[in-house]
């Protein structure tokens, strides 16, 4: 009966060194796999970011270009309320001249 008890344990121990071992993996396993998730996610995100900073670049250049345009059309405005604008109108499209001018055509 002696030698039945002092097997007995070392089975427990076996068992218990084998169990153990498996957790330890199974842990071990979600680890590197949600460490794998998170590098994946990572690199993504990171695609991401530098796909949204050229929108960003590009997006900024359309403000500037934007903000000239509508300088443009303020300075428009301004010089279609002048008389000089009344007069180039009515120079080029109604062919209208000053009464003192003197017309000059190629032969």
């Amino acid at each position: 009966m002696g030698n039945t008890e002092k097997k007995r344990p070392k089975k427990h121990r076996r068992r218990r060194m084998q169990r153990h071992k498996r957790s330890v993996l199974a842990v071990s396993a979600v680890v590197l796999l949600l460490f794998a998730v998170v590098t994946a996610n990572s690199i993504s995100l990171r695609a991401k970011e530098k796909e949204y900073l050229g929108q960003e670049q590009d997006l900024e250049q359309q403000i500037k270009e934007e903000k000239a345009r509508a300088e443009e059309i303020d300075e428009l405005r301004e010089y279609v309320g002048t008389d000089q604008y009344v007069e180039d109108v009515a120079r080029d499209k109604l062919g209208l001249v000053h009464e003192n001018e003197i017309i000059l055509k190629e032969k």
